[in-house]
């Protein structure tokens, strides 16, 4: 609770005082040298509408996963600045992106009373967790288009099919991927789940589930007003494994021959051992 506390105290002092200090910077050594245009440049910049400055936080850079891990909820937070002071009324969306990974997605039918598999389709890039969480719902926010740009929403996930598909055929596939995934609680659409105080502070809780993939993670913020994005800021979380799982993990990874050979030999052990029990009683 204290770094929390310690973390908004940057987010809304010091860093606000940065990225105005290195906007006025930027603004001097541009108009160094001709003051005529330093005098013209900085009563157009008090007159105009300057981009809001977003400042992001997480409440922890790395999740740990040891034995018994049930999941976790990540705090994102921060504030919407209007170098203005005037601008408010923003809406703030949050996307949380895992590591992509490629996919093979295979669908069965019914053949004579059997269940077979039927056509398949490869995804080269499907995010393995992705969560979305706004301060309003999305068609409220922005269109269509604007939604499948910035990816607003696990209806417009930016896949990569590989190899020629017919549209219908990957839209049908597209839809089993997130339909699977969001039973398996890997794909999110929190509308309303970011809370706004003042319109400047916002907050919002993402879950991640037990059976979250480990790697890099993203998480990118946007601050939007009137349908238009203004402005976007990214933290980045690691999910890694600790302990003994992460020692299995690591001597899998780089001895898979041996690995394998240990899963064999300890499968018979335990074989051998059941039997035994069993002859006795």
């Amino acid at each position: 609770m204290q770094n929390i506390r310690l973390k908004v105290l940057w987010v809304l002092i010091v860093n606000p005082m940065l990225c105005v200090f290195a906007m006025q910077k930027q603004e001097y050594q541009r108009c160094s040298g001709q003051s005529n245009v330093c005098l013209f440049a900085l009563c157009g910049q008090s007159n105009g509408s300057p981009d809001p400055v977003l400042v992001p936080e997480v409440s922890q850079r790395e999740v740990q996963v040891r034995q018994g891990f049930t999941g976790t909820d990540l705090l994102l937070f921060g504030a919407v600045i209007d170098p203005t002071g005037r601008e408010k009324d923003f809406d703030v969306i949050v996307v949380l992106k895992g590591p992509s990974q490629s996919i093979r997605l295979r669908e069965k039918r019914q053949i004579g009373g059997i269940w077979m598999n039927a056509e398949s389709t490869a995804f080269r890039s499907a995010p393995s967790y992705f969560a979305v969480a706004s301060s309003r719902p999305i068609d409220q926010i922005v269109d269509e288009r604007t939604a499948a740009i910035f990816e607003f929403g696990t209806d417009f996930i930016q896949l990569s099919p590989s190899g020629s598909i017919d549209l219908e055929e990957q839209a049908r596939f597209r839809a089993g991927l997130v339909d699977l995934r969001e039973r398996q609680g890997l794909y999110q659409t929190i509308e309303d789940g970011v809370s706004l105080r003042e319109d400047v502070l916002y907050q919002a809780r993402i879950h991640l589930p037990s059976n979250v993939q480990t790697g890099n993670y993203t998480a990118e913020t946007f601050a939007v007003r009137d349908g238009r994005v203004l402005a976007s800021a990214v933290a980045d979380v690691e999910v890694r494994k600790v302990g003994f799982e992460r020692f299995v993990e690591v001597f899998a990874d780089r001895q898979p021959f041996f690995y394998g050979m240990v899963a064999i030999m300890l499968s018979l052990f335990m074989g051998w051992l059941a039997g035994r029990l069993f002859n006795r009683g």
